[in-house]
């Protein structure tokens, strides 16, 4: 097992990896900016090293600036967490070059998804169900032909990136036409990648992703599915395990083809298939693949009662028993739900400010990295924690966290706490007819 372990990353992963490595013996490491200074998983490592100001750009995402920290402090491995370098190919491969393990997916299992064109091909040759679609885009008359061919509506997507830029709905010729530069601009410019490509767009789809951990040699599991549907500008809202009203045949096909996927390219550490599934033909179609801990693992783990942090490290460290002996056991039903610094009465815009009063109700898991008197700076993603309830059933689980959030004090900015308890009482939500839309039509009161 390592000794010493850097966080490669701010705010609720940081301080909920650091909870991890604790447990198992291993001295954190914090980066941090100094915007960050005073957040909670600077206090709570047992070392912190300071790299820049403030923009996550010359910070958080400064691989030579992690790269320095890591051996000024003498860390044997780096955990990326999720978002800003837990997804980068190059930086997993400058930190075996400089030897330092990175917790997290091989290089090549990133580049063999990071693009959902080629994940598209590697989920066809594992007999993964696919929706109608096509290669890269050469130009708008190739996006015209295709979309003829497939139907519309249509998605024009990004085939680089994520979190909901460089995706277009079309529905007809006219609109394929007005989006094909557009998206294809955000695509060059957030992702340093132009490839578009199209995709059959299915109405009230329902977006259920199975969690699969690898160990590098062929082996893969499935610890259950998620439904994340609820999602606002393609960015999730609320998230849940099991996903509700999937019939059981369709629960098992999902998870025997994420493991035959992974198994294809000997898939190694967390990871998470994505899928549309269509309830008008109870039938669900490949997405894409995210190469590392998604932001709604806690839910899996209330209800498998596993720890993925702890997997990912003991796997890089070579620490992690034979796969068939980590049987999980599933139990009841787990929710989730994002609290943000924003207001959703001037369009969810985010909030920063000084924090007057927080405080969390002491019988739920609340991953967050505030307190009273942490200062939100404007400069990162808005997340302020997650709540997340663990009940018998869905029912149950719904009023737990409702009221988790009732309790949930946060004074001094705006968040989307009230438009959260408004999103749980939503009719289609609790009777299971939600869908990735579905929060498009509510109007927070």
């Amino acid at each position: 097992m390592f000794d010493k372990v850097l966080i490669a990353n701010r705010g609720a992963i940081a301080c909920r990896i650091i909870r991890t490595l604790r447990r198992l013996s291993v001295s954190p490491v914090a980066v941090y900016s100094q915007a960050d200074a005073h957040s909670l998983h600077v206090s709570q490592a047992n070392e912190a090293d300071c790299i820049g100001e403030a923009l996550a750009t010359d910070t958080y995402q400064d691989t030579g600036r992690i790269l320095d920290a890591a051996r000024r402090t003498g860390a044997q491995a780096i955990h990326p967490g999720y978002g800003f370098l837990s997804e980068n190919a190059a930086f997993a491969e400058e930190c075996e070059a400089n030897g330092i393990r990175f917790i997290g997916p091989s290089p090549a299992h990133m580049r063999d998804f990071g693009l959902k064109h080629t994940a598209r091909q590697l989920a066809e040759a594992s007999r993964t169900p696919l929706l109608p679609g096509t290669g890269l885009l050469d130009d708008l008359q190739h996006a015209l032909r295709e979309a003829a061919a497939i139907g519309y509506p249509v998605m024009l997507k990004s085939t680089a990136g994520g979190g909901g830029i460089g995706m277009q709905l079309c529905h007809n010729a006219e609109a394929l036409s007005e989006a094909f530069d557009s998206v294809r601009r955000l695509s060059s410019n957030n992702f340093s990648n132009a490839g578009i490509f199209l995709e059959k767009y299915v109405a009230e789809a329902r977006h259920i992703e199975v969690q699969i951990f690898g160990d590098g040699e062929g082996r893969v599991i499935a610890l259950g599915e998620r439904d994340c549907s609820l999602q606002r500008r393609n960015q999730k809202v609320i998230e849940e395990t099991p996903a509700p009203g999937i019939g059981e045949d369709i629960r098992r096909r999902m998870q025997e083809t994420a493991c035959r996927l992974g198994e294809s390219v000997a898939y190694r550490s967390a990871g998470t298939v994505e899928y549309i599934y269509d309830p008008a033909r109870e039938d669900f179609y490949f997405l894409e693949v995210n190469t590392r801990l998604q932001v709604e693992h806690g839910v899996t783990e209330a209800v498998t009662g596993t720890d993925l942090v702890e997997w990912m490290v003991r796997l890089a460290a070579d620490d992690l028993p034979p796969l068939d002996t980590l049987t999980p056991s599933f139990s009841g039903h787990a929710i989730q739900a994002r609290l943000y610094a924003e207001d959703p009465a001037r369009r969810f815009q985010p909030c920063s400010g000084l924090l007057t009063h927080v405080a969390f109700p002491d019988d739920v898991r609340c991953e967050t990295w505030i307190e009273t008197g942490t200062g939100v700076p404007p400069y990162y993603d808005p997340m302020l924690a997650k709540l997340i309830v663990h009940a018998p059933d869905r029912d149950s689980a719904i009023a737990a966290l409702d009221r988790a959030l009732g309790e949930t004090a946060i004074e001094g900015i705006e968040t989307n706490r009230d438009y959260l308890r408004q999103v749980l009482d939503n009719d289609d939500f609790v009777q299971t007819r939600h869908h990735t839309k579905t929060l498009e039509g509510m109007d927070y009161r």
